[in-house]
């Protein structure tokens, strides 16, 4: 892999993998988009068009597929979590070859997955900041003025990290390799679990959340944060609760947008792999396990 020419297949060319395919290839990379068959038809015809208030506006050639049929450098698997099980069979194991698999996925399970699928010293979890969402098929519109990549995996070569992360860091997204895995993901699930289930749960943006329902945002990122700390990833319920005062007030999480539009919820990936974690440990948490079971029940509702 080098900055040269690098194959990568992005696997759910939407907000997130939408915006990495573009950069890629914009950068001479060639990119291989795996999506269903209209989607793949129209990203090889179209390209993928990005409008970016980081990035400009521009549309990168890409090459579309239904399934990955040559040997990638790396696979950028940009799914949802409740969409990863049946997407894998877009990435048949025989394809990946020594390819680096990279999730950009919410919660903390998903490596243990992709470990039983691939390599295990080939599956390099990745976490993103950016504010990036596919308005149609290959129009990707990316609204924040950053886009931030961790990228880490404890049993990959660090030479292979780091040129993966060369990669896409002159592509474009600032890009660093942290030597963690573990504190890495938690470091991610202690911010997003209480900030996704509670917008979800009421409705309502980060603002009023954490202005209308501060005693439940206090008790449940404390419960989270405990449950990181003993699951070997220390975390601080104080700096979390700042990062969420210091946010705009109208931010919404990617579930509660999920849920206004009527798609599947990631519930399990993030609250059920919470209350897994904390069963694991022996921590209470019974503000997670209300909120999850009130939100579960919406669900089947």
């Amino acid at each position: 892999m080098t900055n040269d020419r690098t194959t990568v297949a992005v696997l759910g060319p939407g907000g997130v993998g939408g915006l990495l395919a573009a950069l890629l290839a914009r950068a001479g990379h060639r990119v291989i988009c795996l999506a269903g068959p209209e989607t793949a038809g129209t990203l090889r015809t179209d390209g993928i068009r990005v409008r970016s208030a980081q990035f400009g506006a521009f549309t990168a050639r890409v090459e579309g597929d239904t399934v990955l049929r040559a040997e990638p450098d790396a696979v950028l698997i940009a799914v949802k979590h409740t969409a990863l099980e049946a997407s894998l069979a877009r990435i048949p194991a025989p394809a990946l070859g020594d390819a680096v698999l990279v999730p950009f996925l919410n919660g903390v399970e998903h490596p243990a997955l992709l470990r039983a699928h691939h390599r295990p010293d080939r599956v390099a979890p990745a976490v993103i900041r950016v504010e990036s969402t596919r308005v149609a098929p290959g129009v990707v519109e990316h609204t924040s003025p950053f886009a931030e990549v961790d990228l880490t995996g404890d049993p990959v070569p660090r030479p292979r990290l780091d040129a993966l992360a060369s990669v896409l860091a002159a592509a474009g997204p600032t890009t660093r390799v942290l030597s963690d895995e573990k504190a890495a993901l938690w470091a991610k699930m202690a911010f997003l679990a209480p900030f996704a289930l509670l917008t979800t749960r009421y409705g309502l943006p980060l603002g009023e959340v954490r202005t209308r329902h501060r005693d439940e945002l206090t008790a449940l990122v404390t419960e989270t944060a405990a449950v990181s700390t003993a699951d070997g990833a220390p975390a601080d319920p104080a700096a979390a609760l700042a990062r969420y005062d210091a946010f705009p007030a109208g931010m919404k999480s990617s579930m509660q947008r999920d849920a206004e539009a009527g798609r599947a919820l990631e519930l399990d990936a993030i609250g059920g792999a919470l209350l897994r974690a904390a069963r694991r440990h022996g921590v209470p948490v019974p503000v997670a396990e209300r909120v999850v079971a009130e939100l579960g029940g919406r669900t089947r509702g």
